[in-house]
């Protein structure tokens, strides 16, 4: 392999934890119900890898498969739909609660609220689930795109009535035009999970949001007879799902919490450079950040996440693209009695990365220290789709590595 996968054991200073309540279970719970409220809500599956947990030499691997999330092959509608819902929430004085679906879209609703214009910076799940929202609820969507975007990704949001364009700048400077956009637009509201000073709340509504994720596969690993995973392995790019998942796990499981494993791609490890760097402050990548994983090519942590991460997380992974290539092609044709799951570029990175601590023995030390081992209840979310259905095929099908 070209690259080797890169990691560190986190010992950075920890602050005070101020930010773990935002993802309390009592928090949680409404954001649940929010989305339970949707017609289009059902609970996307937790797969159970039995014949892979045997050849890994691990107690069991559970698969959290958001490629069926409301239709649209990602995790990320979650944020984007209850963001939103606590924004209009806010601005009509109301609890969240008093807000389901059929409220949120009713004509009284629309004739107090009026209609509000959501900016965003995507590479292409956040956008199409902001899009999604605003097409339910009635409100207008602006979506900037960054270069090296595939027309594919900008079609899916496209066809949701949103404004949307590909930009000649990499994802950060998208969010800053974002931004800028929205301050000058009356009515308009940036939503995107990247936290920077002054611009804290709604990225803390989005993680509330991919909080339901968290609580259905808690609830789901229950319900298949394991009280807690020991290990949870879950991927990052500003690190907004990873501080929401991590965040969840701790408050739920606080006297006896999961060993945590976040994977970034090594182009845009801005986190495993935090952890590199040991003071407890983010580091920033910046430049293009080339990556198959669109998804995590995102160079500045979101504050709040980086807050929770670096008190509760074990390890930091620099993820190569050949480790979530090779995550792909294995839940695509796992081993014989297994179902096959759709895992895309940055839906496959966490259970790559798994794959190479347990069967290369170059990670043998890594392997140790995680207290990986036969007794293990592992944890991997599994966050998209073959959300980009060409590149998947080259990848899955054709062998290719973009």
């Amino acid at each position: 392999m070209a690259d080797e996968m890169k990691w560190k054991l986190n010992t950075m200073p920890k602050s005070e934890d101020a930010n773990l309540p935002i993802m309390a279970e009592g928090e949680i719970k409404k954001a649940k119900a929010f989305h339970e409220s949707f017609p289009q809500y059902s609970e996307t599956p937790l797969t159970k890898l039995d014949q892979m947990a045997s050849y890994f030499h691990l107690g069991s691997v559970f698969i959290k498969d958001e490629s069926y999330r409301f239709g649209l092959k990602a995790f990320k509608v979650l944020g984007g739909s209850y963001s939103m819902a606590k924004y209009i929430a806010k601005e009509t004085g109301r609890d969240v609660s008093e807000l389901p679906y059929d409220v949120l879209t009713s004509d009284a609703l629309h004739d107090e609220f009026g209609t509000a214009t959501f900016f965003t910076a995507t590479d292409g799940n956040h956008g199409r689930g902001v899009a999604w929202a605003a097409e339910k609820l009635r409100q207008k969507a602006v979506v900037h795109m960054p270069k090296g975007t595939t027309q594919t990704r900008l079609e899916n949001i496209k066809k949701l009535g949103a404004d949307v364009d590909i930009l000649e700048l990499n994802y950060d400077d998208c969010v800053r035009q974002a931004a800028r956009e929205a301050d000058a637009t009356p009515r308009g509201v940036i939503v995107q999970d990247t936290a920077w000073d002054g611009y804290e709340e709604i990225p803390s509504w989005i993680m509330q949001g991919y909080g339901t994720m968290a609580m259905e596969a808690g609830q789901q690993l229950k319900a298949a007879g394991v009280e807690r995973p020991t290990h949870v392995f879950v991927q990052a790019g500003v690190g907004s799902l990873a501080g929401a998942v991590v965040g969840y796990y701790a408050n739920l499981y606080k006297d006896n919490p999961p060993v945590f494993v976040v994977v970034e791609a090594e182009a845009a490890a801005c986190l495993y450079k935090g952890a590199v760097a040991n003071d407890g402050k983010p580091r920033i990548v910046d430049g293009d950040m080339q990556t198959i994983m669109a998804g995590l090519a995102c160079g500045e942590p979101n504050t709040i996440s980086w807050d929770i991460l670096k008190n509760h997380v074990d390890c930091f992974i620099a993820a190569p693209d050949w480790v979530a290539a090779q995550g792909m092609r294995m839940l695509a044709a796992p081993l014989y009695g297994d179902s096959p799951i759709t895992s895309g570029e940055s839906g496959a990175a966490p259970f790559g990365a798994l794959s190479v601590i347990m069967t290369d023995d170059n990670y043998a030390e890594l392997r140790k220290a995680l207290k990986l081992d036969e007794n293990s209840k592992v944890l991997v979310f599994s966050t998209e789709g073959d959300t980009d259905p060409d590149r998947y095929k080259n990848i899955v099908w054709k062998g290719l590595d973009k």
